[in-house]
């Protein structure tokens, strides 16, 4: 017999005994199966996320028109004074903790101080800390102008009259608790609500309003 043969027949022998000892032992029989090099696997295509369908019926992000509620084609109250001599007081601290709400105009004392707008004289006032003011109200109620520290009125100038974009008002001055060495017109712009009080309002920032007007 040959050799090859014998080693065969060896090989068999031995996995015979190795089955007649597991079936005695009650162990399942293992058929081992020739192995075969395992299939290529090839990665499906990963495709990017579709973007998010934008829905025709959802509501747009709108954002306020910066005119919106703020009134335009306002004159530079102060005669002679150009826009870019302005400064934006607005948010300056002042005392007590408040804030300014408003922007100073600074100019010679006696200087012609001009109705910003068309409206109607609502309130002629004496105070402590703005001196002489005009509360001026503009013809749709929406919104009212405040000017302060007033040397004098106009001549003639009386609650309730209508006035006009330009009319001389009232002049520069420093009373209330304005500095005699830097006279100035104090000028806010109100938003009014239902109400229409003149003393009573939300304040807006003048400048940008002021800074158009130089345009």
């Amino acid at each position: 017999m040959r050799l090859s043969q014998l080693i065969v027949l060896g090989v068999l022998l031995g996995l015979g005994a190795g089955w007649w000892l597991r079936r005695d032992a009650g162990e399942p029989i293992a058929v081992a199966l020739p192995a075969t090099p395992p299939a290529a696997v090839t990665a499906a295509p990963v495709k990017p996320p579709a973007p998010a369908r934008m829905d025709a019926a959802a509501p747009a992000l709108t954002l306020a028109s910066p005119g919106a509620d703020v009134p335009s084609g306002l004159l530079l109250p102060v005669q002679g004074i150009q826009a870019s001599q302005l400064r934006d007081t607005f948010t300056d601290a002042r005392s007590e903790g408040r804030v300014h709400d408003a922007i100073d105009i600074m100019a010679d004392a006696g200087t012609p101080v001009l109705a910003v707008a068309d409206g109607t004289v609502e309130k002629l006032f004496d105070s402590e800390r703005g001196g002489l003011t005009i509360y001026q109200f503009e013809p749709s109620g929406r919104w009212c102008y405040y000017y302060a520290h007033l040397q004098r009125y106009a001549d003639g100038l009386a609650e309730k009259q209508a006035i006009k974009r330009g009319e001389v008002i009232g002049y520069v001055g420093s009373t209330g608790n304005a500095s005699a060495e830097a006279p100035h017109l104090h000028f806010e712009v109100h938003v009014l609500g239902p109400e229409k009080q003149w003393w009573k309002g939300e304040s807006i920032n003048p400048y940008p309003l002021l800074q158009a007007a130089g345009r």
